[in-house]
């Protein structure tokens, strides 16, 4: 097996979340929590940063992680697999066994893989509906559910920041819709469930992110620019460069992730993500003045004139105003710590 060890987050970004979602995490103090989508960017960010307030606050408080390979996640992640505080749940996010015992909080984070649009809608809705019959038989008291801004289908140009009373939805009959189409179904059971077995549930929209973990041979823009940047490439924009994205630090993510699982209102969802606004070929200028050295720049094709421009930016109004949540750590300063992490 090639393991390749997880790299520990800086301190300055554990620092950031304990300051910031400390108060929030207090609130877990003894609490037993159960977690799929552990392994990925966001698991990676709740699991170190779960560990650190464990320690530091003194929370006594476990974690048990479903993943379908505990023996590589132990051997790529020793610095949690020796942490007594976390156990690793063996099993299929659509079919695993459920952990015995009673459990207080649920994080589902599992996503569908990209093997085509049927497997996805299936992993993401029938994962969503066994995770949903564990809470409703382990006790659990509240539930996150991890989201996504493609519930909302394209944003419409006039709309410069999508809110989540916006009502549209992807197309069903285009395959590249599944993973919004089993997103929302996925909503929809969430909230179906906690209903009838009386838990609460809150979800979680996310937009884009950046920060150490993230991808850099995916399909995230940012990830891709970076690896350009890391490799001496000129970062190479594929298309023309317009469309609008906005990116959360990852330390920021946590801290927002943290309050919605404990102050969240039931049944309600929150975009989580960044309102600052850019387009690609904006961004592909921050990372290029980030690289050192000075990284080139290069857009595949020219604008078209009078087109609409693509969006892809949350309204975080109901975040900030019913949650108290911010945007602290710039983009500017995001890309310089995502990039000296990586080095």
């Amino acid at each position: 097996m090639n393991t390749k060890l997880t790299k520990p987050l800086p301190k300055e970004d554990l620092a950031h979340v304990l300051q910031y979602a400390g108060p929030d995490m207090e609130q877990l103090r003894g609490a037993r929590l159960f977690v799929t989508g552990g392994t990925g960017f966001f698991g990676k960010w709740l699991l170190t940063t779960f560990q650190h307030a464990n320690q530091e606050l003194h929370l006594g408080a476990t974690m048990t992680v479903l993943t379908r390979d505990p023996a590589r996640f132990r051997s790529e992640s020793p610095h949690l697999a020796d942490d007594s505080a976390f156990t690793f749940h063996a099993g299929d996010i659509r079919t695993f066994n459920f952990p015995a015992g009673k459990f207080s909080h649920v994080i589902h984070g599992a996503s569908g893989p990209g093997s085509g649009p049927l497997e996805m809608f299936a992993t993401i809705v029938d994962g969503s509906r066994r995770t949903l019959e564990f809470a409703a038989g382990s006790g659990v008291k509240r539930l996150l559910f991890l989201s996504s801004g493609a519930v909302y289908g394209p944003q419409p140009s006039v709309l410069t920041h999508i809110p989540e009373s916006y009502l549209g939805a992807p197309d069903p009959l285009q395959t590249a819709s599944a993973y919004g189409e089993s997103k929302r179904a996925a909503e929809h059971l969430c909230c179906a469930s906690s209903a009838i077995h009386g838990f609460e549930s809150t979800i979680a929209r996310c937009f884009a992110f950046a920060g150490p973990h993230l991808p850099l041979d995916g399909h995230f823009a940012i990830g891709n620019f970076m690896a350009d940047a890391l490799a001496g490439r000129p970062i190479s924009v594929q298309g023309d460069g317009t469309a609008y994205r906005s990116y959360l630090f990852a330390a920021d993510l946590a801290v927002w992730l943290w309050a919605l699982l404990v102050r969240g209102e039931n049944g309600r969802a929150y975009n989580v993500g960044s309102n600052k606004d850019l387009t690609i070929a904006e961004l592909a200028n921050l990372v290029a003045e980030a690289a050192r050295p000075k990284s080139k720049v290069l857009i595949a094709k020219a604008p078209r004139l009078g087109a609409e421009p693509n969006r892809y930016v949350p309204s975080i109004d109901r975040a900030r105003k019913e949650l108290g949540l911010e945007v602290r750590i710039t983009l500017q300063e995001g890309i310089r710590q995502a990039l000296q992490w990586l080095r």
